[in-house]
């Protein structure tokens, strides 16, 4: 199934100048990118971002920390489309914590960071990328950074080659 997803490389990833790493290693993957901008992120929309949902599941002081972070430098904000996207995005970034993240994946290969560590530290875990959790997420997010004019449809290679 044909689907979109939602990507951000946040201020950690953008300041280290992983961004074309990050981008080549979806579009290896076969992924399209159908929409992407860089932001600087107010308050505001940063709490629309991180939903009180995160309070729920992670705690006030997280959601907090995730905020103040999340304004710190430019955001690239990104839209990808493919066969199982959200799945597959999630996949090539890596579980949440940088400490878990199996090598190949982009936290496994470019974080290391733990939750205690940062927690120790009172500092936000810096993971240097967010991916939809799953379509919910998706289309929330996506609607969110991006508006409909935005997004583009366009034939890759894959599709022609591979997927046809």
């Amino acid at each position: 199934m044909v689907e979109r997803t939602f990507v951000a490389i946040k201020p950690d990833g953008v300041q280290r100048s992983l961004v074309g790493e990050i981008l080549k290693r979806f579009e290896l993957a076969g992924l399209k990118i159908v929409g992407m901008k860089m932001q600087w992120l107010d308050k505001e929309f940063a709490e629309k971002h991180y939903t009180e949902d995160i309070s729920k599941r992670r705690g006030e002081k997280v959601r907090n920390l995730l905020l103040d972070f999340i304004i710190e430098g430019p955001v690239l904000a990104i839209v990808f489309e493919g066969v199982n996207v959200i799945e597959n995005v999630r996949k090539l970034v890596g579980d949440t914590e940088p400490r878990a993240a199996q090598p190949g994946t982009i936290r496994g290969d470019f974080c290391h960071v733990s939750y205690d560590y940062a927690d120790k530290k009172e500092i936000a875990i810096k993971n240097i990328i967010h991916a939809s959790a799953n379509k919910e997420d998706a289309e929330y997010e996506i609607k969110l950074w991006f508006k409909d004019e935005d997004l583009h449809s366009y034939e890759t290679v894959h599709e022609k080659h591979i997927l046809n």
